[in-house]
């Protein structure tokens, strides 16, 4: 995380036009931690989410709407939502043989398609 987000700080400081304008969220899992390795960012507003998703979500879905005029959606709904999506998608890797385990170390990518993958299935509560 810190490289990228030195490449984007670089570029709302020293480019014009939307690049001056971008905005980021930082999330980090503790309030200050970030400052043993990047300093630089002080003066941001860090939000902290203490390793909690359900704390992530909200932390995101609230900078979304409010910078990104993002779909007014309830935090609960999208918590409701990505509940079901795990629900799904661990169904559907442990009938194909993976363990939780295994599961929980797939790749990101992976993990993606999956999320894809239920959306075309038309997100369903469980995996048949």
């Amino acid at each position: 995380m810190p490289f990228e987000l030195g490449v984007d700080q670089g570029c709302r400081k020293f480019k014009d036009g939307v690049w001056a304008e971008k905005k980021m969220l930082i999330t980090a899992d503790k309030q200050y931690h970030y400052q043993k390795a990047l300093s630089d960012i002080a003066g941001n507003d860090i939000e902290s989410h203490s390793n909690k998703f359900d704390i992530a979500i909200k932390k995101v879905r609230n900078w979304l709407v409010n910078e990104a005029d993002a779909e007014n959606v309830g935090a609960q709904r999208i918590i409701g939502k990505y509940a079901d999506f795990q629900e799904w998608y661990f169904e559907k890797h442990r009938a194909a043989g993976a363990t939780d385990r295994d599961i929980r170390q797939y790749p990101t990518k992976e993990f993606l398609g999956g999320m894809v993958d239920w959306k075309v299935a038309g997100e369903p509560a469980s995996f048949d």
